[in-house]
């Protein structure tokens, strides 16, 4: 699986929805295979083998082991704050486009998972000319939101905690100069 791995981005492996709910999972707790599979509702195999290509890939760590039922269990953990290399520069087109794909399709399931039908939530759709400055304002804005919901994060369940979805795409848009004349 290595050589596999080392062909893919890290954009790309996180182009799984799987993948991306264990990253997620893995921000606020450091959990075994076991956990993970319970807490996701797949079997230990399937989530071993996620968990496996994720670390191959460089997005999780190894953050301990516990004595299981006389053997020992890997404790993983997304080092969400890490710095590395912008993969997502790196990136090919299409590992760009499978990444938003699953982004795209998580937010509908999220979506119905929502706590209150109805409650407090915050949506925008926005394609429009701004200037640098309000972009770079927006980008960052962006960013830190990001950061802050990441940092804040906790084992699932965790008491006076609550389960929180924040999707964000903001990119620049190149569109074709319109001729002065």
């Amino acid at each position: 699986m290595s050589l596999e791995v080392s062909r893919i981005t890290e954009l790309r492996a996180t182009a799984h929805p799987l993948r991306l709910q264990m990253l997620s999972l893995l921000t606020g707790a450091e959990l075994s295979a076991a956990e993970v599979a319970r807490e996701l509702g797949i079997t230990q195999a399937n989530a071993s083998y996620h968990l496996r290509f994720l670390l191959d890939a460089g997005l999780l760590v190894i953050a301990g082991e516990e004595q299981v039922r006389g053997g020992r269990a890997k404790k993983y953990r997304h080092p969400w704050d890490r710095q590395r290399p912008n993969q997502v520069a790196r990136a090919s087109d299409a590992d760009k486009r499978a990444y938003v794909q699953v982004l795209a399709d998580a937010i509908p399931r999220r979506f119905a998972e929502r706590q209150q039908p109805g409650g407090p939530a915050h949506f925008t759709d926005a394609d429009l000319w701004v200037s640098p400055e309000t972009w770079e304002q927006v980008r960052d804005l962006a960013m830190q939101a990001s950061r802050l919901i990441h940092a804040g994060a906790r084992p699932p369940r965790t008491p006076g905690t609550i389960r929180a979805n924040l999707s964000i795409a903001a990119f620049p848009i190149v569109t074709e100069q319109e001729d002065p004349s």
